[in-house]
Parts: structure tokens; sequence; C-alpha cells
């Protein structure tokens, strides 16, 4: 049985709680309508998954520290950011069971708030000359912003292949939870080689955690996207991709056909989804899943043994069993 959240958390509790404060004080702002809406950011934060992230690996690598506190609130922000900008982009009303910003405040302060936090997250890397997390995180928002469009650009043609399916879910997933390692191990100062190896670990751990997401499209639990939501989207995730490579010509033009022309068709959606459970593709991606994390695990053991060690290797675990 996995532990939960806040077991997994325990040796950072202490940190976690101080955080919370600090990252609030980043946010602040003088204006009134934008301090109101940083406080409701804030109230409804998810599980600081990233954070947790950043302080574990640099327990993993050395002595937590101040520096350790900005690289967590310079992911956060960053993190925040690119969740507001996405609303906007998806016209989505709902951000984890909440209302979105633009739901309520409308899009233009919506891409303006998210432009906020990016340029806050900027001042705290520069006023604390906090260049290596600069150089680390702007990989990551680059690498960011190129996934979601040839995501979208994939979307159209619905040609995606395993490989441009891997190299999407690095860039627009991976590559931040890489950042959160690489930065919780350079905020102790570690070295070149051992930051790089950090990196590495954490760009594998969100490739496997976005396998996971992409395969709650075809499950039954109470997650917090609805079921097949990806294929109307016509997003091409792992077991869709395996399922149509598996297929014969008629089928796979039959399926990519439905994708195209009636994936607002709730019976035709579930069409796909049987199609691609009864191909394999959940299996499949499952193994695939479990391949990363034993990747990453593999790194992971590179390092000394700790308690924050272990937790990483317990937040590893609770990625690919979490039910939402």
């Amino acid at each position: 049985m996995s532990l939960s959240i806040q077991q997994i958390q325990a040796p950072i509790n202490a940190e976690m709680k101080a955080f919370e404060g600090k990252f609030r004080e980043f946010m602040k702002s003088d204006v009134m309508l934008l301090d109101q809406i940083m406080n409701y950011i804030v109230r409804r934060k998810g599980k600081q998954i990233r954070p947790m992230f950043v302080f574990l690996a640099a327990g993993t690598c050395g002595t937590i520290n101040e520096s350790t506190y900005r690289g967590a609130s310079l992911i956060e922000l960053i993190h925040t950011a690119t969740l507001v900008h996405d609303d906007v982009v998806d016209d989505s009303n709902y951000r984890r069971g909440f209302f979105s910003v633009n739901a309520l405040w409308k899009n233009k302060i919506a891409v303006l708030v998210g432009d906020y936090l990016l340029s806050r997250s900027l001042f705290l890397a520069v006023d604390n000359e906090d260049f290596d997390f600069l150089k680390l995180i702007n990989r990551s928002v680059k690498e960011m912003s190129e996934g979601e469009l040839m995501q979208i650009e994939k979307a159209r043609r619905l040609d995606i292949t395993e490989e441009v399916y891997f190299e999407i879910i690095r860039q627009k997933t991976a590559t931040l939870i890489a950042a959160c390692c690489a930065v919780g191990a350079r905020s102790v100062q570690q070295t070149k080689e051992m930051v790089e190896r950090m990196r590495l670990f954490g760009e594998k751990v969100g490739i496997a955690f976005q396998i996971k997401d992409d395969l709650f499209d075809y499950g039954d639990a109470e997650i917090g996207k609805p079921v097949g939501i990806d294929i109307k989207e016509k997003k091409m995730t792992l077991p869709l991709i395996y399922a149509l490579n598996r297929a014969d010509w008629l089928t796979k033009r039959r399926i990519i056909n439905t994708i195209k022309n009636d994936s607002e068709n709730p019976k035709k959606v579930g069409e796909v989804i049987d199609f691609v459970k009864s191909s394999g593709g959940i299996e499949y991606a499952t193994q695939v899943m479990q391949r990363y994390v034993n990747e990453a695990l593999t790194i992971l053991s590179e390092f000394p043994a700790n308690i924050y060690r272990e937790s990483l290797q317990n937040l590893v675990q609770f990625t690919i069993e979490r039910t939402k």
C-alpha cells in the first residue's frame, strides 16, 4: 500500500509550512484587485508536488537553506502562471474543482495575472542574483511553450508517432519536474554533474507522471478531468498511438475519422476508448510508464541514502499510483 502525500512530506513538514508563508509574501501586490486574485489562487492550491520535489531533491543532495525556498517559490510562481494562462487557452472554467481565474475575472485579467506571476518570478531570481536558477528554469519555460504548440499542430493532422509523443510530454510536463529537481540540487551547491543527474531523474519521473495522466482518460476513477477528454480534444496519447499502430488500415482510418469528426459524440468517444482497451493500449502504456519509473529510481540510487531520498522515492511511486 502506497504512502499518503502527508506521510511522504513528513521529513520536510516544517519547510513546507515555512514555504507557504514565504510564497504568499512573494505573491503580494499593492494593487487591490491583483492582491485579491493572488489570495484566491493561494487558497485553492493543490498538493504542491513541485515544491516537494525541490525540497526533497535539496535534502537528498545537501542541507536545505534559504536558497532552496527561493528556488521552490520561483518554480511555483512559474507553474501557477502557466496554469492561469492554460485555462485561458483551453477556455476552462474550472481548476481543481474551483472556478478558474478567467471564469471569475475574464480572460484579459487572467492573462495579465499570468504575466504578473511570471514577472514576480523573474524579479525574485534577479533580486537575489539566482542566475543559475534562471538558466535552469528558462529552459523549461521555453520547452513548455514549444511542447504545447507542437501538440496543437499535431492535433490538426493526427499524425503523431511515439517519438513525437515522448518529445511533446517531455517538453510539456517533464521539463518542469526536471527543473524542480535540478533547482533543489543547485540550491545546496551541488556540482554541475550531480545537478544534471538530478535533472534527468526529474525528467524521467515527469514522463511517467504524464503517461499516468493519459491513462486516466480510459479509466472510471474520480479524477481531475472527465474520461475521454483527451479524445474530445484530439490529443494523441500513448495508449491510442499504440492501438492505432497495431490496427489494420481500415480500422485505423475509421478511428482517426471518428476522432476528427465525432469527438463531441459520447457514444463515438466510448467506441474509441473500447478500441484502445481491446488493443492492449492500456497495458502497453502502463509498462512504458513503469520502465521510466525504474530508470528514475536507478538514477536516484546514485545519491547517498537518507530520509529525503526515501521520501523522494515514495513521491515517485505516489505519482504513478495516484487516482487523480
